[in-house]
């Protein structure tokens, strides 16, 4: 049970937030322990199909991502609750489980990926859960807390928010093993000037770091929905395959079935959801005060749904054939996505594979990270000895990264050219890592709207990456940063001396068809930064907004002008805490 869970009432609701987001957004990995791979024996686990056509229970909760499955499984301490997922078990599916196969889930775009590939209408190629787990099932394993001033400015119990990261890290967080790359990179932050040295920390504190992980040694993932073990068996029923396509309202003083008549209040009471074969399943609320509808299906799925169930602006809706049971216009906007602009350093000497270890946390607003080894494109390990990585990592136009052509210009066509070049290359041209740099907030911010009244379908969304001129001068900053790091002594050993002797000795011709940005720069390019970082700009998968507190929902995330229904998620909230918001739901930290 959750730190601070009173018994006989609804638990603080920002509390199960930070307990169930320390898992993630879509740069956390979890480890799934060998007891995780098997199910945990799941009895209350069963698929849509075999959902009664009528249920009733105390709470509702839509969407078994990270922020679901923790706080379904803590409301089944004292009440019958009923977890709706869309997606299928993160177990048994290696590229969920394991560190060595973890950019293929990303670069998986059949119908049953636990990825559902999405398209911004700014170009970038993007990501969202689609399993038991949400985004800890895809992410790449990084753990820190949000910092005090975050804490403060949210208004949240500082005693009890360190109570629940410490309940958390009992559970999943261990300290890394770093490898001399990331040793390198580590000092060479330092080197460059992003001080003072904080060795090993959860915190999130001004200057260089190792944090925390979610992957054990054997390199096996935690997900989310391991925490579904501490559910009450009897208590808690989970359906998978189960896409929710409506909120049930009534008014106050009306029947049912009643949502056009009379002026009160709208309250939910129950949700529609389809199963596979296209079954309509009605489940309702039992009643009571303390009965709820709590939506956490993420930063697209959360404003979706309240439009697809009539709230949102009127206009948007009544344009779908939806009708409006509160006109609510603040529903989907500001939503904003971190740019990130990686570079790969090719390396004259092999380099293991690590994920993100160390992070350093400039004085002007940008973040700096690494990924690194043979994930990107030299073979992994046993029977894999003879074929190249499937994937090529998680920066690569498999995944739909590719930062070397302007976002409107990465067409399928595009990706599958780069694609193609990539495999053709010798495998020596992918030895190295990525250094990327993730802007903090950001100020940039756009919107969500319905493509269709299809809840399987994928909203558009736009992002306006860098709008605002200061996240286009954090980026610069970055990218200086970044080359300091690279020309550093300390990272000597892992980069050539300069572009002629990279290209010698890895890429040889083939040099121009590179399908990845590179450090040492080319020549040939000679883009002033500001326009380096708008052309080269991809996704750390850390989007949020479109429900923000104060503006759709309240600061307990109940929805503003119904009752009986919350959203809790990272769609409620307007910046980014940090470097990784795992372990936190994104939110700036001086501005609620």
């Amino acid at each position: 049970m959750a730190p601070g869970h009173r018994h006989g009432s609804v638990p603080p609701v920002v509390l199960l937030l930070l307990v169930a987001t320390v898992l993630g957004s879509l740069c956390l990995s979890l480890t799934a322990s060998p007891e995780a791979q098997k199910g945990y024996n799941f009895r209350f686990a069963r698929h849509a199909r075999d959902a009664p056509l009528v249920s009733y229970y105390n709470y509702i909760v839509v969407g078994g991502g990270t922020a679901g499955c923790p706080l379904a499984a803590t409301l089944s301490e004292r009440s019958r609750v009923l977890l709706l997922e869309r997606g299928g078990l993160p177990y048994g599916n290696r590229n969920v489980s394991s560190e060595y196969h973890f950019a293929d889930a990303l670069a998986d775009t059949s119908p049953r990926s636990p990825a559902q590939r999405f398209v911004s209408e700014d170009g970038v190629v993007n990501a969202r859960a689609r399993v038991l787990g949400g985004g800890s099932c895809l992410n790449a394993g990084f753990y820190t807390r949000a910092s005090s001033g975050y804490v403060r400015a949210a208004g949240w119990d500082p005693r009890l928010v360190n109570a629940s990261y410490r309940w958390v890290e009992r559970e999943l967080v261990f300290r890394p093993d770093v490898p001399r790359w990331q040793c390198a990179l580590r000092e060479g932050l330092l080197q460059a000037g992003v001080t003072p040295d904080n060795g090993y920390t959860l915190e999130h504190v001004q200057g260089t770091k190792i944090g925390g992980t979610i992957f054990d040694r054997a390199g096996r993932r935690h997900t989310a929905a391991d925490f579904l073990r501490r559910a009450h068996p009897r208590r808690l029923t989970l359906f998978l395959r189960a896409t929710v396509s409506q909120i049930l309202f009534r008014r106050t003083g009306t029947s049912k079935t009643d949502t056009t008549k009379g002026t009160a209040t709208p309250v939910a009471y129950g949700v529609v959801f389809t199963d596979p074969a296209g079954v309509r399943h009605h489940v309702y609320l039992r009643g009571g005060a303390k009965s709820e509808v709590i939506v956490t299906a993420g930063t697209l799925g959360s404003p979706q749904l309240l439009m697809l169930s009539g709230v949102g602006p009127r206009g948007e809706l009544e344009k779908h054939g939806i009708l409006p049971v509160l006109d609510q216009p603040r529903v989907g906007q500001g939503v904003a996505d971190n740019p990130m602009n990686s570079v790969f350093v090719p390396s004259p000497v092999p380099v293991a594979l690590s994920l993100v270890q160390i992070v350093g946390v400039s004085r002007f607003g940008t973040f700096i990270e690494g990924v690194s080894g043979s994930q990107f494109g030299i073979p992994l390990h046993g029977r894999a000895a003879s074929r190249r990585a499937r994937s090529f990592g998680m920066f690569s136009p498999m995944t739909g990264q590719l930062g070397t052509v302007p976002p409107k210009e990465r067409t399928p066509e595009a990706m599958r050219r780069a694609a193609e070049a990539m495999r053709r290359l010798d495998r020596r041209a992918f030895r190295g890592g990525f250094i990327l740099e993730k802007i903090l907030g950001p100020m940039s911010t756009g919107h969500v709207a319905l493509r269709s009244a299809d809840p399987d379908a994928n909203p558009a969304v736009t992002f306006n990456y860098f709008q605002d001129p200061r996240d286009v001068e954090r980026c610069v900053r970055g990218i200086e940063t970044i080359e300091r790091v690279v020309r550093s002594r300390a990272f000597a050993r892992f980069t050539y001396a300069n572009v002629t002797a990279m290209e010698a000795a890895v890429l040889g011709r083939r040099a121009g068809h590179l399908p990845v940005n590179l450090l040492p720069r080319r020549a040939t390019d000679t883009r002033p930064l500001q326009q380096y970082c708008r052309e080269t700009v991809m996704t750390i998968w850390h989007y949020h907004g479109g429900c923000h507190v104060g503006a759709v929902v309240d600061q307990d995330y109940r929805v503003l002008g119904v009752r009986g229904l919350r959203v809790v998620d990272s769609s409620t909230f307007k910046y980014s805490p940090g470097t990784n918001p795992q372990a936190t739901l994104e939110r700036r930290t001086d501005e609620k």
